[in-house]
């Protein structure tokens, strides 16, 4: 998390570390969840790219813990405070909520889930969490999925055919790279970053399973999404109210993962590198004249119709694919793109959690060997001396 005068008018910066999360994206993954409802029914969760652990601390007290945020959680808030307030005997809370069950369904109590395992995946060491095993280890190495399965279900793991347990219902990746302002770049940076986050998934989800992970969307995005939706029934794009407008994240969240038949997929020869998943080929070339169709699904179809001799320049069948775009968070939701004013009586917190490694330890040790500020510290105490 950091510390520039615009981070501190942040409300969601100050939000998180009031309420103990590790950073502001830990409010991404809640509002994500709130729309598509990503832990119904998940016992086995992996966490990739997860330092400094935001999104591993959510999955520990929603899952583990049985915390529930969101509008969920403002609604047991309020009517604890309103028993508190009205102050009702055992009697009239009986009655009471005899009353509230034939008039409206009961709001559930949060309850910790039975047998949950969680594992979460960075080069960078991470803080321990409750109920979470942190590895420092590659994503791309294909050694990193053996010790993966082994911490997930370290009883009925079977080192002699690791390659046949896919025991995952959700894998999650908030992993993004060093930007550095030119978006092309970043862009194509983050992609191969998605891909491995996605090979990996591929080779440990269960059928059913579900994958989110962070996207930054370019010219090209739409191609990403035809490529995924070989693998998922289901592919959307949200875009969290905390996740500030100004920037071009936003995660993609893939539901019910189907692998085409007789598809293996393995780390050693990971997709993007040659390999190709088999598609139907049986696609009619007739002349046709550009068509929109809307699936039930809310995605778009775009169907453009191509000759013999377009056919090089264009997808194959003439067809686009573009993902449904959808905002998650309450409207009545802080603004991740306004700055609020600071109370007077503002305490500044520490943060949750420091960094426990963080990569810029190596700069700011060398800028004070050479007297900070680029030297120019030093020259002005040799001037003060002299």
């Amino acid at each position: 998390m950091g510390k520039s005068s615009k981070d501190k008018r942040d409300a969601y910066y100050r939000l998180a570390k009031e309420e103990g999360w590790r950073a502001r994206s830990a409010y991404k993954l809640l509002q994500i969840d709130e729309e598509f409802n990503l832990f119904e029914g998940v016992t086995r969760v992996v966490d990739l790219c997860a330092a400094p652990g935001s999104w591993s601390q959510v999955l520990s007290r929603v899952l583990i813990k049985g915390e529930t945020f969101g509008r969920a959680g403002w609604e047991q808030k309020q009517e604890a405070t309103r028993r508190q307030v009205l102050g009702l005997n055992k009697e009239e809370k009986e009655g009471q909520e005899e009353k509230e069950q034939s008039a409206a369904p009961a709001v559930q109590q949060p309850k910790p889930r039975e047998n949950v395992r969680i594992v979460a995946i960075d080069l960078q060491p991470m803080s321990p969490l409750e109920g979470v095993t942190t590895m420092r280890a590659d994503i791309t190495h294909p050694s990193t999925i053996p010790l993966m399965l082994k911490a997930l279900d370290p009883e009925t793991y079977d080192p002699d055919s690791p390659s046949s347990s896919s025991p995952v219902d959700l894998v999650i990746s908030d992993g993004a790279p060093d930007v550095t302002g030119l978006h092309d770049l970043d862009i194509y940076v983050q992609s191969q970053l998605l891909w491995a986050a996605l090979n990996l998934a591929l080779c440990v989800l269960k059928p059913g399973g579900k994958f989110v992970a962070k996207i930054f969307r370019g010219k090209d995005v739409d191609l990403l999404f035809a490529q995924l939706k070989i693998v998922f029934k289901r592919v959307r794009v949200a875009k969290p109210r905390s996740s500030r407008a100004s920037s071009i994240e936003a995660f993609v969240v893939c539901e019910d993962f189907c692998p085409p038949e007789g598809f293996k997929a393995s780390l050693e020869k990971p997709l993007g590198a040659g390999t190709q998943l088999p598609t139907d080929t049986t696609v009619a070339k007739e002349e046709k004249k550009v068509s929109r169709t809307v699936r039930a699904d809310g995605a778009i179809e775009l169907d453009f119709g191509t000759d013999d001799e377009d056919e090089d320049d264009m997808e194959e069948g003439g067809k686009r694919w573009i993902a449904p775009f959808l905002a998650c968070g309450d409207l009545s939701a802080y603004d991740s793109d306004a700055t609020y004013k600071l109370p007077k009586d503002r305490v500044s917190l520490d943060p949750v959690q420091p960094p426990t490694a963080p990569p810029y330890r190596r700069a700011l040790e060398m800028r004070k060997i050479a007297g900070g500020a680029y030297g120019k510290t030093k020259g002005r105490a040799v001037k003060e001396t002299a």
